[in-house]
């Protein structure tokens, strides 16, 4: 190991280089080199030479080997390798210690170690007995990382680095971003908090759901709803019961004397004893009794009395009604009152027989009616059909049912669309005569029919039921030359297809009415011309 040198006069830090070489016999001092640390990387330019490099000793292998052996050190001074200078003085003041030399390069430097997270480590100082290529860690100091040719970077009092731009904005940007979850999750559990507390304390539980404001009552007056506001005053609930069985119909006010039209079937349990009870559609009663009712047209009167402000409902004409044309039909199907329904006008002129049950065929109502998809259900019985000015076309009467055949209300199966109701003129003309005479009169042409016959139209029998013979001597049938056998094919131009549809089209007429019949006798037809005569309904 090398004697300690004379430390240099004051002035910056000196720089840390290897052990110097003894100097030469003679010439110009030696230049100061060190041996290479393995593990750090070349040097780079040096930025304070004064002189071109080539001016310089390329390495050490320039040198004279006198030069490359070191002094032995001396036995009476012991070596203090804390105090010794880091190198040999310079006589020619080579920077940064002195002026710029001759030719002499700036001293090699050491570059430190790469800087670990936290703090910068620095090479450790000799230790004694140490190779001058190791070194002894010390407590680092902000002031040991200091070089004056490195790159300039940023550095703490601490030793550590100071994080750059990037990192800055990415530490903001996560801090930012757990701050707003933060906020939303603190937001959120306070709202929730809140509403439950609002929802259980602040006593709003009770939902209002939006509505239209009312309107005004009054409707269009063809529609449903303006026909049945003008009708239903004028239409009533009959409650029926007899003897032997009860009733429930409809009936609707035909004068300001009292009088109510309704079926025959609706009174008939109440016919000879018995009790009728109107209720009108504001919900008074009354109690009712039978003025006329007609079997064959299935027809009846009854008279209330002692009731002030009956309303009338105005009657229409049926002749005029056409096919398809609106209709509504007001009732009480199964005893609900005041039954609003409506549909069309699916035909006209639809021969039906109704009743039959006595088994004598006093009881067969037979009827040119009116066909309707007005849905018609027991309990509408005698109630209006009307049209799109809230007058009475019609009174229901009938309907098909899927499981009972044609008849009265057609059972207690329902309605299937299959309505039918007797039009007004005959009604008008029926309901007149049971008001002023208690009884209704048929039409008839005066000849017995054979209701077994099969074919198409309708034959006269060879007798009466009694006996005698099938045309009546002096009647309608005789005086137009009407004979037994003969076979009616039409009725004013009209097919006639059996009996009962003879009997239909005939008392649709009135009785003096004159009717055209062509008739088919011995396979040759022939009209005939007669004028309906008049039977007691008894």
């Amino acid at each position: 190991m090398s004697e300690p040198f004379v430390a240099p006069a004051p002035g910056p830090p000196a720089v840390p280089v290897s052990e110097p070489f003894a100097a030469p016999a003679s010439g110009p001092p030696p230049v100061p080199v060190s041996e290479p640390r393995p593990d750090f990387p070349p040097e780079p330019a040096d930025s304070h030479a004064s002189e071109p490099r080539d001016s310089l000793p390329s390495d050490s292998a320039a040198l004279h080997p006198a030069e490359l052996q070191a002094p032995a050190p001396s036995a009476a001074s012991p070596v203090d390798r804390h105090s010794e200078p880091l190198h040999a003085p310079d006589p020619y003041g080579t920077p940064p210690y002195g002026e710029p030399g001759p030719w002499a390069s700036a001293p090699p430097v050491q570059y430190p170690e790469a800087t670990p997270a936290r703090g910068t480590q620095v090479p450790g100082a000799y230790s004694e007995g140490q190779a001058h290529d190791t070194y002894a860690p010390t407590v680092a100091t902000p002031w040991q990382n200091y070089d004056p040719w490195a790159a300039p970077g940023p550095l703490q009092q601490t030793g550590a680095a100071v994080a750059t731009t990037e990192q800055r904005r990415r530490r903001t940007n996560r801090a930012l971003v757990s701050g707003a979850v933060l906020i939303a999750l603190v937001s959120g559990g306070v709202g929730g908090a809140v509403g439950v507390y609002l929802e259980r304390n602040s006593g709003e539980s009770d939902v209002e759901l939006p509505q239209a404001g009312k309107e005004a009552p009054r409707r269009a007056p063809d529609s449903v709803a303006g026909i049945a506001a003008q009708a239903l005053p004028s239409v009533v609930t009959l409650h029926v019961s007899g003897s032997e069985e009860e009733a429930t119909g409809t009936g609707f006010v035909l004068d300001g004397q009292g009088h109510i039209l309704t079926n025959n079937h609706v009174v008939e349990p109440a016919a000879d004893s018995g009790e009728i009870t109107v209720t009108f559609s504001g919900g008074d009663t009354a109690e009712a009794e039978v003025v006329g009712r007609d079997s064959g047209y299935d027809l009846a009167v009854v008279r209330v009395s002692g009731v002030d402000g009956l309303e009338p409902l105005p009657l229409g004409n049926s002749d005029s009604v056409q096919v398809g044309d609106p209709v509504v039909a007001i009732g009480a199907p199964f005893d609900l009152a005041n039954t609003v329904t409506s549909g069309i006008i699916s035909a006209k002129e639809r021969p039906i027989t109704a009743g039959g049950e006595s088994g004598d065929g006093s009881d067969v109502s037979y009827v040119d009616a009116l066909q309707t998809d007005a849905p018609i259900n027991p309990g509408n019985s005698g109630g209006p059909l009307l049209d799109s000015r809230a007058r009475a076309i019609g009174i229901n009467s009938a309907i098909r049912s899927a499981d009972s055949g044609s008849g009265p209300e057609g059972g207690q199966s329902g309605s299937i669309g299959l309505g039918f109701a007797i039009p007004i003129n005959q009604g008008k003309r029926v309901a007149e005569e049971l008001i002023n005479t208690g009884r209704a009169t048929h039409p008839v042409i005066g000849v017995t029919l054979d209701m077994d016959y099969t074919g198409d139209g309708a034959r006269v029998g060879t007798e009466s039921g009694d006996g005698g013979p099938a045309v009546t001597a002096g009647g309608p049938g005789a005086r137009a030359g009407i004979e037994p056998g003969d076979i009616i094919t039409e009725i004013d131009g009209r097919p006639v297809h059996s009996g009962e549809e003879l009997i239909v089209k005939t008392r649709a007429h009135r009785p003096g009415d004159t009717l055209r019949l062509t008739v088919l006798r011995g396979g040759t037809e022939k009209l005939i011309t007669l004028v309906l005569g008049s039977a007691d309904s008894n």
